[in-house]
């Protein structure tokens, strides 16, 4: 099934057909917001347009379909085949995966007990954010990961701005490194997948390719699940996305301690940037990471600015 008819068949019926009348490349389709008594808005080749009646990509939001209530409920009602309650637990941290890996993130009212969330009700935002694999896009960065004895790789950062492909870079390693390749043979690979955005599983089977000698804690804390790694699963690589809190740098340091390789990615848009963070700039400070690679979205998403050394030497771009 492609992403159009995976897409269209969790959208309340009028909306439905107006997405199925939307001249676009799917491939290009990053987002799709709905918000109660507001305009359908998509993000569209990196580029922010509203969805008109008429099903036309429009700058002007007075020109786009405004959402209602009734149309968020019914497109909930698709979206959890009509049992919210199967998804309680997901729900709890904000977002719901569906076949084919895409999330569905939500916001409403938050139900609180003991001061922790135990559920959204009232539900009246949704944020669809479409799965994307671009196999092969690490291949120009990974020879400089690979460390002086040509037998594994480096502490490696992805830096990179919002929706410039850092998650897409780093799942395309992760594959990359399991599966094996001319520049190494398949490492076995850990991922705490917090947000379900690296191997989007559904029902706990990943929908995007992440190698043969990968294993996923779906929907688990960074921290928690970097250890749990550790302990349990003998990776000889761990992949996180976003990291950036004290219980992340905590939880790096027992990692590198273990012996156990790091790839990790971080919004920002230079070493510079990430140095002067407060938590992350001990990152920098400490030379735990040995390769920094830079993304930017100047020529695309993804494109690959810069790569430096733990020294801040630049060895491209």
């Amino acid at each position: 099934m492609g992403v159009r008819e995976e897409l269209l068949k969790i959208f309340s019926l009028k909306l439905r057909m107006i997405f199925a009348k939307l001249a676009v490349d799917y491939n290009k389709l990053q987002e799709i917001r709905l918000r109660i008594n507001a305009p359908l808005l998509v993000i569209y080749g990196s580029r922010e347009y509203f969805v008109s009646e008429d099903a036309k990509l429009v700058d002007n939001p007075v020109q786009a379909i405004i959402i209602t209530k009734n149309e968020i409920r019914e497109t909930m009602e698709y979206i959890s085949n009509y049992s919210l309650y199967a998804f309680e637990e997901e729900i709890k941290q904000g977002f719901i995966t569906i076949n084919g890996g895409h999330r569905i993130g939500i916001a409403g009212k938050t139900i609180i007990e003991d001061y922790s969330i135990k559920g959204i009700k009232h539900i009246s935002f949704i944020n669809i954010r479409l799965a994307h694999q671009i196999k092969g896009c690490a291949k120009p960065v990974l020879p400089y990961l690979i460390n002086e004895n040509g037998d594994g790789i480096y502490h490696t950062l992805i830096i990179s701005p919002p929706r410039c492909g850092k998650t897409t870079m780093l799942r395309d390693l992760i594959r990359m490194l399991s599966d094996g390749s001319t520049y190494l043979p398949g490492m076995s690979v850990g991922v705490v997948d917090e947000r379900s955005e690296i191997g989007a599983c559904y029902m706990g089977t990943p929908q995007n390719e992440v190698g043969i000698r990968t294993d996923i804690l779906d929907c688990c804390p960074k921290a928690k699940g970097m250890m749990m790694l550790i302990r349990s699963m003998s990776p000889q690589i761990i992949a996180v996305d976003e990291i950036g809190s004290n219980e992340d740098l905590e939880a790096i340091d027992y990692v590198m301690g273990c012996g156990c390789k790091l790839i990790a990615t971080v919004h920002g848009s230079s070493i510079e940037d990430i140095r002067c963070k407060p938590i992350l700039g001990e990152l920098v400070k400490k030379k735990l990471f040995e390769r920094y690679v830079i993304l930017s979205n100047q020529q695309g998403i993804g494109y690959l600015e810069e790569i430096y050394d733990s020294d801040g030497r630049k060895i491209h771009g």
